[in-house]
C-alpha cells in the first residue's frame, strides 16, 4: 500500500495490514469455546450463557439444519432482534455450511416477501413476535416460492421470565418479551419449535466452508429497485472480525454491551463477529433503552460501547442519569450518523472517552474507515481501516483528486464484497479499476484532509439517513404505489432534531380518491405495510409532481424546496 499521511496517526503497534484466519468463521466459535469453555459469551436479562454453551446450541441446530435438508451454500433467513438465540443461529448456519440472510426484524410481509424469493430461501428462524410476518409472506407467494421451514424461539427461552432488580426488562417490554406466542400455519411447510430443534439427536456432518465459500448474503437498498443481496465470504467478514478486535483493543477480557442491531453488517461483523473471535463476553441488549442500558454497564462493568450517537444523546439526557456508574467504560465508537461536537466533548470532559466514528457500508462488512481511538477528528468518517486502500476520485473520469478536492469515495480491500447476488449488472457498476486495483465504488461524496481524514461532503446516490438507518426512496416510492390511492409519490428527506432526517413523501392521489384519503390514513397504511424507520413521517398533498422535459419526476427540486423551508442545506 502506498505510503500515505495518515499513518502518522495509526495505533501503536497495530499492523497496517493483517494476515486473517485461513479458515471458517465457524472456526473462531470452536476455537472460543475449547479455549475457554466457562467464560459468559452472552448475558441476557442476568442469564448467563458460556463459550461452551453457545458451541453446543449451535450444534444441535447445525445437525437440525442438515437434518431438514440444508446443504452447503443454501441460504437460510435469519429474522430476529438481538438475542442470545441469534448468535447461536447464526454461527449453526455457517456450522452447516450454509450462507446466513440477516432480516430487519422491522420488515413487514410486503417486504419479507423479496428476503425469501430473491435468495431461494427455504428455512427461516425467528422469534415468536415475528412469526406471523414471516409466514403471512410465504403464504402469499406462490407455492414454488414459499418457505418449506419455519423455527420459531421465544424469547423467554434465553431468560427467567421472573427476572428481577437491575438486569430485569423495562416493563414497557413485558407483553412482548414474556408473551409466547402461538405458532403461525405455514402453508406447505412446517413450523418447529426451538427446544425441538434442540433436542435433535441426529449426527452432525464435518464443515467444508473455507474462505472462499459465502458466509452471509446482508441485502442493501440503492437508487432503483428492490434491496440487492450483498455477497460476502468467510474471509471478507473474517478481515474485519480481526481487524475491528484488534483496532478496539477487545480481549477476552472485554465486556461488550450489543445493543446495536446484529441483522445489520455493523453489530453482525464489527460487535458479534469481533467479540466471538476474540472470546469476549456480550451484554445483549434486544433494543434500545435508555436506562436499561446505564443499569447494564453499572451492573457488569461494561468497557466497549458500540453504538449510534443517538443513544448517547438519549442516556445524558435521562432523568436518572446521575445514578449510573459508567467509569468502567475504555471504548466508545460508532457511526451512522455524525456525533455532536459538544456530546463528544461531554464525554471527554466527563469520562476522557474520546468517541471514534467510523465509516461503511454493507458492501464493506462495517468498516473501512475508522477514527483511531487516540486521535479522533469530530463528524469525521476517520482513515482508512486495516489492509484498506481508500481514495477520492473524479466520479466522471475516476481518476483520483487532490487534497481538499471533493469527489467519490472508493475502497479497495479484503473486506469488499464479491458483489451482487443475481445482479451481474449492478455488480459492474459498482466496480472500476485504478493502479491495478479494484475500487468498489461508495456513491456518497467526500473529501480528505491533509491529515489523510475522510470527511463527507454529500450524496451522490439519494438516500435518508434517520438514526444511522439508511431509507432509501425508490424502496419507500415502490411499497407506496401499491397504496390504491396514490398515483405518484416521490420521497425525500426532511429535517428531524433528533433522527436528523426522516422521510418525506409528496404524493399524488388518483382523481377517485382525492376527497376519500388523507395524508394520515396514508401514513397509517405504511405503518402497516413497511419497516417503520422507512414510514414517512411527514405526507404533503400535491396536485402534480415537478417532472422533466422526458418525463421523469425531478425529486431534487422538492428536496431543494423542503431544505430552504427548513433552513437546512441542500444535499
Amino acid at each position: 500500500m502506498t505510503e500515505r499521511a495518515h499513518f502518522r496517526f495509526w495505533p501503536a503497534r497495530l499492523p497496517h495490514a493483517i494476515t486473517p484466519p485461513a479458515t471458517s468463521l465457524w472456526e473462531n466459535l470452536a476455537v472460543s469455546a475449547m479455549r475457554y469453555p466457562d467464560r459468559a459469551a452472552t448475558v441476557f436479562f442476568g442469564r448467563v450463557q458460556t463459550y461452551a454453551q453457545l458451541k453446543a446450541s449451535a450444534e444441535r441446530l447445525a445437525a437440525w439444519l442438515q437434518l431438514i435438508g440444508v446443504r452447503k451454500g443454501d441460504r437460510v433467513l435469519l429474522d430476529m432482534q438481538n438475542t442470545p438465540q441469534l448468535i447461536a443461529a447464526h454461527f449453526a448456519i455457517l456450522r452447516a455450511d450454509a450462507v446466513v440472510v440477516p432480516v430487519n426484524p422491522m420488515n413487514r410481509a410486503e417486504e419479507l416477501k423479496h428476503y425469501i424469493t430473491d435468495p431461494d430461501a427455504r428455512v427461516a428462524i425467528t422469534t415468536g413476535d415475528l412469526a406471523g410476518e414471516l409466514a403471512s409472506a410465504s403464504n402469499a407467494l406462490p407455492e414454488a416460492k414459499r418457505l418449506h421451514h419455519l423455527l420459531v424461539t421465544q424469547f423467554t427461552d434465553a431468560f427467567d421470565a421472573d427476572v428481577r432488580g437491575e438486569d430485569a426488562p423495562p416493563e414497557a417490554w413485558h407483553d412482548w418479551l414474556l408473551t409466547r406466542h402461538p405458532l403461525p400455519t405455514l402453508d406447505g411447510g412446517a413450523v418447529h419449535t426451538w427446544a425441538d430443534a434442540l433436542a435433535t439427536d441426529a449426527p452432525l456432518s464435518p464443515s467444508s466452508a473455507g474462505p472462499g465459500d459465502l458466509s452471509v448474503l446482508p441485502y442493501t437498498s440503492g437508487t432503483t429497485g428492490l434491496p440487492k443481496g450483498c455477497m460476502h465470504t468467510h474471509a471478507s467478514i473474517m478481515h474485519n472480525a480481526v481487524a475491528c478486535s484488534l483496532w478496539g483493543g477487545v480481549t477476552g477480557e472485554t465486556i461488550a454491551l450489543v445493543v446495536v442491531p446484529m441483522f445489520h453488517i455493523t453489530g453482525m461483523t464489527a460487535v458479534m463477529h469481533a467479540a466471538v473471535y476474540s472470546a469476549a463476553t456480550m451484554i445483549v441488549m434486544p433494543r434500545w433503552d435508555r436506562d436499561l442500558a446505564g443499569r447494564l454497564i453499572s451492573r457488569w462493568r461494561i468497557t466497549n460501547f458500540t453504538n449510534i450517537p443517538t443513544m448517547w444523546i438519549d442516556l445524558l439526557a435521562s432523568p436518572r442519569f446521575d445514578q449510573y456508574d459508567l467509569d468502567s467504560l475504555v471504548a466508545t465508537s460508532g457511526g451512522g450518523a455524525a456525533m455532536p461536537a459538544a456530546v463528544a466533548q461531554r464525554l471527554q470532559d466527563t469520562y476522557g472517552l474520546r468517541y471514534a466514528e467510523g465509516y461503511g457500508l454493507t458492501e464493506t462488512a462495517a468498516p473501512s474507515h475508522q477514527n483511531p481511538l487516540d486521535h479522533p477528528k469530530q463528524q469525521c468518517l476517520g482513515i482508512p481501516f486495516v489492509s484498506t486502500d481508500a481514495r477520492v476520485v473524479d466520479p466522471e473520469t475516476l481518476q483520483e483528486v487532490g487534497v481538499g478536492e471533493q469527489g467519490e469515495i472508493v475502497i479497495h480491500g479484503p473486506q469488499v464484497f464479491q458483489g451482487y447476488w443475481k445482479r451481474p449488472d449492478a455488480t459492474e457498476a459498482a466496480f472500476f479499476e485504478l493502479d491495478r486495483k479494484r475500487f468498489f465504488r461508495s456513491g456518497d461524496l467526500g473529501r480528505v484532509d491533509e491529515d489523510g481524514y475522510f470527511f463527507i461532503t454529500d450524496r451522490l446516490k439519494r438516500m435518508i439517513n434517520a438514526s444511522g438507518f439508511k431509507v432509501w426512496p425508490a424502496e419507500v416510492e415502490a411499497l407506496m404505489y401499491r397504496h390504491p390511492a396514490i398515483a405518484e409519490a416521490c420521497v425525500i428527506a426532511t429535517q428531524d432534531s433528533y433522527r436528523g432526517e426522516s422521510v418525506k413523501a409528496v404524493v399524488v392521489l388518483r382523481p377517485t380518491h382525492r376527497d376519500l384519503v388523507t395524508d394520515q390514513q396514508i401514513i397509517d397504511w405504511c405503518r402497516e405495510n413497511m419497516a417503520v424507520y422507512k414510514v414517512p413521517r411527514v405526507v404533503q398533498l400535491a396536485d402534480a409532481l415537478p417532472k422533466s422535459g422526458s418525463g421523469k419526476v425531478m425529486w431534487r427540486l422538492l428536496q431543494e424546496a423542503e431544505a430552504r423551508s427548513s433552513g437546512a442545506p441542500v444535499s
